[in-house]
């Protein structure tokens, strides 16, 4: 009973007590999105968030952080499984436990295939609609690194030409979301931060290039530093954050390449 009043309440503060009667088609699959979101039914969530995109006019900030944290949830769980699955196949192979070994491979073949799915279905979503229906600006930006990132992602599970296929696209959305942040966002932006992270991240993880991996992360934190006394005081935290990070992948990648 508690539970239910949390979520009224929950509803009466979203809906800033607008009658249920008034909302539109889009909005309750926004609200049920959060909703998902808050029980952690984040398969569901990117259901809701995709027929929120199906309505066809371009998402503000809130929806697209649902569609960012409903798709992200939904691959963590099963790359955090791949990651597990992959580890234990070669525990086995190295012990000669053959048939622990195939049974591995037929369970993390079965997350793969859960992996490629959920990705395509978000590209999907990314490519021929968001993307192309963005009017530019932070949200392309967003966009593109969003496609770059589930490319990533199917790199990360893949092998030969599939790995070297979204490889390729992985790097192509990538490099197309930085020029338009370079165009359109303040170095100090976090979305544009959080492009060069991830581009970066990218370049050591999937391509093991350290230099480019090094060059990105050191570029986005230094142009950023001199300018971080006119960051808004909303997006000061998040920028900040960001940095950190940057800077912490620095260190790590420094030091790798100093041995």
């Amino acid at each position: 009973l508690a539970q239910v009043r949390l979520d009224t309440s929950l509803l009466h503060v979203w809906l800033g007590q607008v009658p249920a009667s008034a909302m539109s088609t889009r909005f309750k699959h926004a609200y049920l999105a959060r909703l998902a979101e808050h029980a952690e039914r984040y398969d569901e969530m990117t259901e809701f968030m995709k027929q929120v995109v199906n309505e066809g006019t371009e998402l503000d900030l809130e929806e697209r952080n649902l569609l960012s944290a409903a798709y992200k949830n939904a691959v963590g769980q099963r790359r955090s499984s791949w990651r597990v699955v992959a580890s234990l196949q070669q525990k086995a192979n190295a012990s000669g436990d053959a048939e622990g070994a195939t049974r591995a491979e037929d369970y993390r073949t079965k997350v793969e295939g859960e992996l490629n799915e959920i990705c395509q279905a978000v590209l999907s979503l990314l490519e021929e609609k968001l993307v192309p229906g963005s009017s530019g600006g932070e949200p392309k930006v967003f966009y593109l690194k969003m496609a770059g990132d589930y490319y990533r992602y199917i790199a990360e599970f893949s092998a030969d030409s599939k790995k070297d296929q979204a490889a390729q696209n992985a790097r192509r959305c990538y490099e197309q979301g930085m020029a338009a942040a370079v165009t359109d966002l303040p170095v100090t932006n976090p979305v544009r931060l959080g492009l060069a992270l991830n581009f970066s991240v990218f370049y050591y993880e999937v391509l093991k290039n350290l230099d480019a991996a090094c060059q990105m992360a050191r570029k986005a934190f230094e142009e950023a530093i001199p300018e971080l006394d006119h960051v808004s005081e909303d997006s000061y935290k998040d920028s900040t954050l960001i940095m950190q990070l940057l800077r912490d992948n620095l260190n790590l990648w420094t030091a790798e390449a100093d041995q």
